[in-house]
């Protein structure tokens, strides 16, 4: 006899079977996939690449490069006139900023100004194009994409002992100019295209920078999440898709499947192989057979469902390609090459997109990661097409593109009315037709991003290191901030020199940022960030006003500046402009700041003498009138607080 309560277990039981039984056949049928037809390519980022003619403009003069012809029909079109050309002072300091990330020292201006040859402007584009400072500012622009960090991440955030070769490699395939289809396909499968070079295998540590958790119970599950992560973080930074809305179900806007999914997926799996309470950073191309490629029902890893082979992108994939190689690791790197064929109607747009964004704060299509259905349709899709085709063209090098944008006539339009050269009622229907600059009528004015503020103040203040490469270096860090860490989570580096090195040789940890940097909006590193935020907080001011390193940058500024010009507050006011704003003080300005110093200096005295204590030293630098001294600080404190000093125009 079966009890009334054994009967109601086994009643649910069965019902938990019917309902699985249910949920298989349903998931069985979700995992049928549409065909891709033609309309489905009708999207603008799936048509092939084609070069397109030079657009037919009125203004036939303003034009120096192809580019220009593209932003002038359109601002044409819209009844606009493109803005003056901006003076020299502020073009060479966007282009410090822009291409070093460092502000030009006095002497760089002053050579600049004087070369009166026609060739001045590309001649220093050309120079800093090549210089090692390049690749130390433009690879922070990749890291953020790769999700590059020198931990784990997660409750424990363990240390990567060599996770900074990976930034360094980048760093140096920047600087030498290497050709953009093979940055990405040794990225993707540097260890097989060129097995030989030991740079060729730290390139794969791209595929998982992102974070992972060694020490947990089910490696499988471990695995599962690293696969899962690194597939959606090649189809967003390659390809500009949402890849990973894919894992769980059919993407719901965009072409893609999840066996397109975990197709794609299936070209890594071999390659990735996690030991226990071990950091995995780059892909393994030698190694026991692992099992064969599933899809994984809802995403699951506890639901492996049918067999999948490597297979290319359907939907990107326009010459219909076969994957050719049966060995899993050539596989691989056909998946490399297929990405950067020249009729791939992705990764060369993408690409220029991105840089486009970095020059001018905003990429042709807005949505730098997102060229799918939901993603903004390019301003200037001609344009696009232009650029991602003449980047092949030129053999896919980058610094070609850099140096085709930055001598272009857009690129050096002014970003503020100036009216003794432009025509105010023009400034003005600018402003309102085109008012978040997407139709580029002027030079989008843009903040400078966390790195290159700190560094800048170190290099105006005559601290910045030249010291470049190597482990991640620790900066002190507030002590209120110290005392929230796990033990030996940030040891200051013994060599204090190492404190003044440029901001991306700062160890990179993913779960506490340097407070500089998580205030102005660096990324948190557990995601690709292809567009950085761009908040206006008062954290931001606080720290810049009151934290130690920023007194401390203006203390060594002002010992700078009175070892180089005296207790003369004019010569005084005259260079700290020039060092931290790149310019001359206008004639109020060289009448309101050494009033400033001057009273900034009687009360100083007053509220020392009311509190009967005597001034420290200011810096290293010896500086006599310690009132007077106190007040240059202040002022110099004061720039690093303005908008000039942080924005660019």
């Amino acid at each position: 006899m079966i009890s009334q309560n054994m009967r109601f277990v086994l009643s649910i039981a069965t019902l938990i079977f019917a309902c699985s039984s249910s949920l298989k056949a349903e998931e069985a049928v979700k995992l049928s996939e549409e065909p891709i037809t033609e309309a489905d390519r009708e999207h603008w980022s799936f048509q092939p690449i084609k070069r397109p003619a030079l657009p037919v403009v009125k203004n036939k003069k303003w034009s120096r490069t192809p580019l220009d012809h593209f932003i002038l029909a359109e601002l044409e079109s819209a009844e606009l006139q493109p803005a003056t050309e901006g003076n020299r002072t502020t073009l060479i300091r966007r282009l410090y900023f822009d291409v070093i990330g460092l502000p030009p020292m006095p002497e760089d201006v002053e050579t600049f100004l004087a070369d009166q040859s026609p060739d001045a402007y590309d001649k220093l584009v050309d120079r800093l194009l090549a210089s090692k400072h390049y690749g130390e500012r433009w690879a922070q622009h990749w890291l953020d994409l790769a999700r590059f960090a020198e931990t784990d991440g997660y409750e424990h955030d363990k240390v990567r002992p060599d996770a900074w070769k990976y930034r360094d490699w980048v760093i140096k395939a920047l600087n030498e100019d290497m050709p953009y289809d093979q940055f990405v396909r040794w990225q993707l499968a540097g260890d097989v295209i060129a097995p030989e070079n030991p740079e060729a295998n730290i390139a794969t540590a791209f595929c998982l920078s992102g974070p992972d958790m060694p020490d947990i119970n089910s490696q499988e599950e471990r695995r599962h999440t690293l696969l899962n992560e690194m597939t959606s973080t090649v189809g967003s930074a390659f390809m500009a898709l949402q890849m990973g809305c894919a894992q769980c179900h059919d993407h719901k806007y965009d072409p893609i499947s999840t066996i397109d999914f975990y197709r794609m997926r299936a070209f890594f799996e071999p390659a990735v192989k996690p030991v226990k309470n071990r950091s995995v950073t780059m892909l393994a191309s030698i190694g026991k057979p692992v099992a064969p490629s599933r899809v994984m029902i809802r995403g699951d890893w506890r639901q492996p469902g049918p067999r999948v082979q490597p297979a290319f992108l359907r939907v990107a994939n326009l010459q219909e390609q076969a994957v050719d190689a049966d060995d899993s690791r050539q596989q691989r790197r056909e998946f490399a090459f297929w990405l950067t064929q020249h009729n791939h109607p992705l990764t060369s747009r993408v690409i220029v997109n991105r840089i486009w964004q970095h020059h001018f704060g905003r990429g042709l299509s807005a949505t730098p990661s997102d060229f799918g259905l939901m993603g903004d349709l390019p301003t200037h899709p001609e344009l696009l097409d232009w650029l991602a085709a003449e980047l092949m063209s030129s053999g896919w090098k980058m610094k070609s593109l850099h140096r085709l944008i930055l001598t272009s006539s857009v690129y050096r339009q002014a970003g503020q009315f100036n009216d003794s050269q432009a025509s105010e009622s023009a400034w003005k229907r600018s402003l309102k037709e085109d008012p978040d600059v997407s139709l580029l009528s002027r030079f989008p004015r843009q903040r400078l991003d966390a790195e290159v503020i700190r560094d800048a103040m170190l290099a105006v203040s005559g601290k910045l290191s030249e010291n470049s490469g190597g482990r991640g270096v620790m900066p002190p860090l507030p002590r209120e901030l110290r005392a929230t860490l796990l033990k030996d989570q940030w040891k200051t580096s013994a060599n204090v020199e190492d404190h003044y090195r440029r901001s991306i040789y700062v160890f990179a940890r993913r779960n506490l940022r340097y407070p500089l940097f998580d205030v102005f909006d660096r990324p948190d590193a557990n995601t690709s960030c292809s567009r950085r935020g761009n908040s206006t907080t008062a954290p931001q001011s606080l720290l810049m006003m009151n934290s130690e390193s920023s007194l401390k940058c203006a203390q060594e500024l002002a010992g700078l500046i009175w070892d180089q010009a005296g207790e003369n507050e004019v010569q005084q006011v005259k260079l700290l402009f020039r060092r931290a704003l790149g310019r001359m003080p206008t004639d109020n300005e060289l009448d309101e700041m050494p009033r400033f110093l001057s009273t900034q200096r009687k009360i100083l005295a007053q509220e020392q003498r009311s509190a009967g204590e005597l001034l420290l030293p200011l810096s290293e630098t010896p500086i006599k009138n310690t009132y007077a001294g106190a007040a240059l600080t202040d002022l110099c404190l004061a720039i690093f607080n303005t908008s000039e000093f942080l924005y660019v125009d």
